[in-house]
């Protein structure tokens, strides 16, 4: 018996399946071993020797893999052919080795960039030996992440606020966010028009827009206001007196070329801005995709491997893509030789393939029963790309006339069509929205000639105005991240996932906002640490770790060149930069009530405007706001508090704004600034108020009485007003599937009663493995 361990269950079951019986796949379920959590996990004063343990999950897998080792005649270790997956292997190996029970058996890494049955039985009849060089770059980067935490983190700590961190590759990243709103808020809009001509052609519309007036080329702003675009628009009517003449015609066909197939940025990217999935979401599934999926024979993996930033595509697939598109669409839609692409990152990780199907005759279709709706989604959007990257380029045809009315002005009219469409039947690149011109668009003219003449119908002055730069949404963020050098393929998503789980920035409509912690930090690192949040400078690194994975560098010097100035100024930060210093910046405006400065401040609901000379002096004001006065309270009208005939105000609160009584301390009313929706459902516990719909402080929805607190009935699920007919309960709630299918559950507990659809019949299960719990209930904290 061999022994074959790979990183998950999932990709050990498939692969099983191809060795046979003379092969044991276990799993190791991941890394199993990190460094100890804590101080001196690298010690810089002895070569960086890094401590490790075995991660606490990970014993029993160890364990396990080491009983099936003693009848084991070899050891394959088959975990991903990346830089984790050769550290995961070496860590194993260590383990072993350093446990005695590996003994003189032999060791094979092997690596596959698909999981069919071709490339793992290949993989195992050609093994290699551990690539130390690739274990010794994912130390080096593991090591840096570590030191840059635990010297970073405390700092942030005493001079910011407890809880904070920083990270050697998130920091730039957050760095980019925060210069972006500095971008947006530093903006001044500015006004220009353009004029453009309604015109006709023996009855078919067209439009031309003006490019120049009285002999002068138009530029952005060469007409900024309404009384020059009036000015304008009048001229060209006295001068056109209905009609135009075409002057210029140029006709123009050109290609169009499809994109390359994916890369893990590229993927990222195109899922965000057609599947509308998160980076970390698209990791997931095409995990699974890769690992193997049952397609009704037997698990296989469906995609090639999904960390890697290499476009090539191995010449068997290219074979196999070629075929598929001459039989297909025919062997006109097949390029003469080859596509070939190059790829653009400067230090392609690893001699992997690039993103594809494992077969591109496994049509998305053919799978979709075996698929969940994300895997046939993603799986689709690889397998067009990828079939499209081999197919014929496209012919557009481009007509460009220039039209006058006399008097020196020129209007200019454009219209495409697609010729041949090629590959752009199966696949077109998504863009973003920074994009806005539609080049794929047809628009079409009527024929035209030079010295026609054409019917003016209208002339419309349009008022615009240029807009700042966009926030970025996932798909921008992680093409600037590539484009700056910022981190690496596989780490991505983690990037971004870590930004909003510290509470540095948060997604609004699909657009990161820094928050006002992630502003103080931003700061904090910028003016003390600013060349290790600088672009190049973390470029420069990554650059370097990947010459230690090639073999072409030394990863201790590299920690040493790191190491000694971060130290340095650590420790000048700690003993020069008062807490002060951090959380306030001074603005050049007195305060109104004592004449001191007035500084921006950090404060527990975010930044606001207060005294320098606090506390003698308590003078605040929001942020937002430019006056110079206390700002009068928000009267909520028409309205009493309930409790004691006050006023309401709308008060802003640790959880955000909400209606408070106006005699706060003496009177402690608050409510929700949004009354909730009620569902009609009588609450099952105190029989006298009704389930209402609301938010938690997380955005998340859930159902209470309308009677809390004086009852804390709460479920997550919509209410329905229907017994359970169980246990009795006197509701049900309707749980809603990813999928998008129903469910009605009992709540209770200790019932477990399911009805999976209207048409089949509801069980009960009397001992549940899951019990639902209701969410907890906290009274919100209220400020005066």
């Amino acid at each position: 018996m061999n022994l074959v361990i790979v990183e998950s269950p999932a990709k050990a079951k498939t692969i099983k399946k191809y060795l046979g019986p003379d092969f044991e796949v276990l799993a190791s379920y991941g890394h199993v071993r990190d460094l100890v959590p804590k101080e001196g996990a690298v010690d810089p004063d002895q070569g960086f020797r890094m401590l490790y343990q075995v991660i606490d999950r990970s014993e029993k897998h160890v364990q396990g893999i080491a009983r099936r080792l003693k009848d084991a005649e070899a050891l394959y270790l088959a975990t991903d052919p990346d830089r984790e997956g050769e550290a995961i292997s070496w860590h194993l190996y260590e383990l072993l080795k350093g446990r005695r029970q590996l003994g003189d058996k032999p060791v094979h890494r092997v690596v596959f960039n698909e999981i069919t049955k071709r490339a793992v039985q290949d993989a195992v009849a050609h093994p290699r030996r551990l690539s130390i060089e690739l274990v010794n770059a994912q130390q080096a980067r593991r090591a840096l992440d570590y030191l840059v935490g635990f010297n970073l983190s405390p700092l942030l700590w005493k001079k910011v606020r407890r809880g904070l961190s920083a990270g050697r590759v998130q920091s730039p990243a957050l760095r980019l966010i925060v210069e972006r709103e500095q971008e947006i808020e530093a903006f001044v809009r500015r006004e220009y028009w353009t004029v453009e001509a309604d015109l006709a052609k023996d009855t078919k519309p067209f439009v031309a827009k003006l490019i120049e007036f009285a002999g002068d080329k138009l530029e952005q702003f060469s007409i900024t206001d309404g009384d020059r675009a009036a000015e304008v628009t009048g001229a060209l009517e006295r001068a056109a007196a209905g009609h135009l003449r075409v002057v210029a015609v140029e006709r123009k066909q050109r290609k169009r070329f499809p994109a390359p197939p994916f890369i893990t940025s590229t993927l990222q990217q195109e899922a965000a801005r057609k599947l509308g999935f998160t980076a970390q979401r698209t990791m997931r599934i095409a995990q699974q995709l890769y690992e193997g999926v049952d397609v009704g024979d037997g698990a296989v993996g469906l995609i090639t491997y999904m960390r890697t930033d290499s476009v090539h595509l191995a010449q068997e697939a290219l074979t196999e893509i070629r075929g598929y598109v001459a039989d297909r669409y025919g062997a006109e839609q097949v390029p003469s030789q080859p596509r070939r692409y190059k790829t653009k990152a400067k230090n392609a990780q690893e001699a992997h393939e690039a993103i594809r199907p494992s077969s591109i005759r496994r049509e998305p279709g053919a799978l979709r029963a075996h698929l969940t709706n994300d895997q046939f989604r993603l799986y689709e959007l690889i397998w067009k790309r990828t079939l499209a990257c081999q197919m014929a380029h496209a012919l557009i045809n481009t007509v460009g006339v220039n039209l006058t009315p006399g008097g020196g002005h020129l209007f200019r009219a454009t219209g495409s069509t697609v010729a041949e469409p090629g590959f752009m039947v199966v696949y077109l690149e998504g863009r973003d929205d920074e994009q806005t011109a539609d080049d794929d668009e047809e628009r079409m003219l009527p024929p035209l000639a030079e010295g026609d003449l054409v019917d003016l119908v209208a002339l419309r002055p349009e008022q615009h105005f240029t807009e700042p730069p966009p926030r970025y949404s996932e798909a921008t963020l992680v093409k600037a991240l590539e484009e700056f050098g910022i981190g690496r393929p596989s780490t991505y998503a983690s990037i971004i996932s870590t930004l909003q789980e510290r509470e540095y920035v948060q997604l609004e409509k699909k657009r990161f906002i820094p928050t006002d912690v992630g502003r103080v930090v931003n700061r904090f690192l910028t003016n003390h640490f600013a060349s290790y949040v600088d672009y190049d400078f973390t470029a420069k690194l990554e650059d370097e770790l990947d010459a230690v994975a090639r073999g072409e560098g030394d990863w201790i010097p590299l920690l040493e060149q790191f190491w000694r100035p971060f130290k340095e100024r650590i420790h000048y930060t700690e003993e020069n930069v008062k807490r002060s210093d951090v959380t306030q910046e001074r603005i050049d405006e007195p305060c109104p009530k004592c004449g001191s400065a007035l500084a921006i401040r950090l404060g527990r609901h975010g930044r606001f405007i207060g005294c320098t000379n606090y506390p003698a002096c308590d003078y605040t004001r929001d942020l937002g706001s430019d006056k110079a006065e206390p700002e009068a309270p928000e009267v909520v009208a028409d309205r009493a508090c309930p409790k004691c005939g006050s006023a309401l105000h709308v008060k802003r609160g640790r959880f955000g704004r909400f209606i408070g009584c106006s005699a706060y301390p003496t009177c402690k009313h608050i409510e929700p600034l949004e009354r909730p929706e009620d569902t009609g459902v009588t609450c099952p516990k105190c029989n006298r108020g009704t389930l209402q719909k609301k938010k938690s402080r997380r955005g998340k929805i859930f159902y209470s009485c309308s009677t809390y607190p004086t009852c804390d009935y709460a479920v997550w699920n919509e209410p329905l007003a229907e017994p359970c007919p169980n246990c009795g309960w006197a509701i049900l709630t309707k749980k809603v599937a990813r999928g998008g299918g129903e469910t009605k559950v009992c709540p209770q507990k200790d019932c477990g009663y399911t009805a999976p659809s209207a048409e089949q019949e509801p069980t009960a299960v009397p001992e549940p493995d899951v019990q639902a719990s209701a969410p907890r209930r906290r009274r919100a904290r209220t400020s005066s």
